[in-house]
């Protein structure tokens, strides 16, 4: 392996040279205690910046095996690592000069939820660490500045580095704060299940966020308490007992006036299905790890999904058993996703009356008796939210604000009054009596079928032509297709789907045999990067880019919503 001085007599050669004789660094460097890896440079100064990488041994950066031999705290470390390295770079960002990116420090930006990401992992084996980032290789016009390159390998980055990644030299206390709240975050998870819970919201959280473009809690906000009726203790390994509400798995109504927090608690849960960072407000809101928001999506693409649980026989005699379309209406949408969910595995959907169709969630009793019951193909979901729970073991969580249809099928009911909970249980199935019993269908419902066969790869076979673009948090390319995930409202952060962009583009290329089910390929690309990490995805380096984890939930969506299929 070459040392740093061969790179600081290489920079020093190749100074106010033409651009390109930066490609000449690309390879490995030892810096004594870690090594600096080159491994992608820009075409010039105004192009994405270069790929550069660390490696520090286990034995040299010192992290006690204790903090990272279980997934739950190896990722929480990974995340807090990442957070320290972002700050430690910031006062040198740009302190290099030159033309257009020269300068540019930079690794992921982390948001308020704890991801697996591929810009700083541990080797649970060895604790191994490696750091990925992008660095703006300085120049003047586009004629090297190597001086200014040096600056930044060998003076900035080996402060950064050594600040962030050394045991001893790290905050030991906020470190074990850090990893006893992800014991106590996954003990909670580990919990709901044998507590019969699809969700835990600890009394005093702050759900209410900044705005609706920031992800931060907002000041002042009223703290979340469980009603006394419903609440719940908890005995937290590190904490200790921690009360709040616990929502039984069934079917639980969340009902109130207009922004009296109804649509909060519901996001809160949303997200709930990942941990969050120590002043979030959301720590200890804990969903089932499978839990899917439920909508309806006008216009989306539908492959050969078995609909037929809610809409049959159409008046053009169109297939609802293995149902297609390149545009869905707001009812169809909502029943694909719906069934594309328990095809993936789902336990509790969450459901906002706010953006579902209303023809799929109710169908009241003068519209029955006008429009009878044969002459209307679709079965809304109040006739199917008992049979999914009670056959299908899938629970609800639904925001009501303008019917109270649901209260005769609720197992729970919630009032939010002014961001307060209160449970109406009792009084509201009490109000429920003076109305007709919702008739549910005579014929009985039929599981819906899960054979999807996956038609082979249409890629070309020069994998060098495929261009990959993750266009923003909502939507990625490949080649001409584009997939939108707008309405796939649990991706957190963009590099989740340039990570569901890789897992498509490794499941066209490697897994659509048309033999293989969507079941089949979705689970060989959770067990790759269960066994090999997220950075398998990458065998093909078409990008090296950084990537956070997907649940499996977000890949069959992604698939789901894949037109050239």
């Amino acid at each position: 392996m070459k040392s740093s001085n061969d790179l600081r007599t290489l920079l020093n050669s190749i100074d106010h040279k033409g651009y390109p004789a930066y490609k000449g660094t690309r390879g490995e460097y030892s810096f004594g205690d870690y090594i600096l890896s080159i491994d992608h440079v820009q075409g010039d100064p105004f192009a994405s910046p270069s790929k550069v990488s660390a490696i520090i041994s286990g034995k040299q950066n010192r992290l006690p095996a204790t903090l990272y031999n279980q997934p739950h705290k190896r990722i929480a470390l990974q995340d807090h690592l990442l957070r320290q390295f972002s700050r430690a770079l910031e006062p040198y960002t740009f302190k290099a000069k030159g033309s257009g990116k020269s300068g540019l420090i930079s690794v992921s930006r982390c948001g308020q939820e704890i991801l697996e990401r591929t810009a700083c992992t541990i080797q649970p084996q060895n604790g191994d660490l490696k750091i990925c980032m992008e660095i703006g290789f300085p120049a003047n016009g586009r004629t090297i500045n190597s001086r200014e390159l040096i600056r930044i390998l060998f003076d900035f980055l080996p402060d950064a580095i050594h600040a962030s990644f050394y045991y001893p030299k790290l905050n030991h206390k906020k470190i074990q704060e850090v990893i006893q709240l992800a014991e106590d975050q996954q003990y909670i998870r580990e919990q709901l299940p044998k507590m019969h819970l699809c969700a835990f919201i600890a009394n005093g959280s702050i759900l209410p966020r900044e705005s609706g473009i920031s992800h931060r809690p907002m000041r002042n906000a009223i703290p979340f308490q469980s009603p006394s009726s419903i609440e719940i203790t908890l005995e937290l390994p590190n904490r200790g007992p921690i009360q709040g509400l616990g929502i039984p798995n069934g079917i639980t109504l969340i009902v109130g006036g207009g922004y009296h927090g109804k649509s909060t608690l519901l996001k809160a849960l949303e997200t709930g299905v990942y941990n969050h960072i120590s002043g979030d407000g959301r720590e200890y809101v804990i969903t089932e790890d499978s839990a899917m928001k439920i909508r309806a999506e006008d216009g989306r693409s539908i492959y050969h999904t078995d609909i037929s649980l809610f809409i049959n026989d159409l008046p053009n005699g169109k297939d609802t058993i293995a149902f297609s379309t390149e545009d869905a209406s707001g009812s169809t949408s909502q029943a694909a996703n719906i069934v594309e969910s328990m095809e993936a595995g789902t336990h509790t959907f969450l459901i906002d009356e706010d953006t579902s169709a209303t023809n799929f969630m109710i169908r009241d009793e003068l519209m029955q008796r006008v429009v009878h019951r044969d002459k209307e193909p679709i079965t809304p979901f109040i006739e199917r939210v008992r049979y999914l729970y009670e056959t299908c073991g899938i629970s609800s969580v639904i925001v009501a604000g303008s019917s109270g249809a649901y209260f005769q099928m609720a197992d729970h009911i919630i009032q939010m009054d002014r961001y307060v909970p209160l449970e109406i249980t009792g009084s509201a199935k009490d109000a429920a009596k003076d109305f007709p019993e919702i008739k549910l269908p005579e014929a009985p419902a039929k599981n819906p079928t899960f054979s999807r066969i996956m038609k082979p790869a249409r890629l070309g076979a020069d994998r060098g032509r495929i261009k990959l673009k993750t266009l923003s948090k909502d939507a990625f390319s490949i080649n001409r297709d584009t997939v939108d995930l707008r309405y796939v409202e649990q991706l957190m952060d963009s590099e989740q789907t340039t990570a569901l962009a890789y897992c498509l583009l490794y499941a066209e290329t490697h897994l659509f045999n048309g033999k293989s089910t969507l079941q089949q390929v979705v689970n060989t690309l959770s067990n790759l990067i269960q066994q090999k990490g997220l950075a398998a995805l990458l065998e093909c380096d078409y990008a090296k880019s950084n990537l956070a984890s997907p649940r499996k939930q977000e890949i069959f969506a992604c698939i789901n919503r894949y037109r050239n299929l």
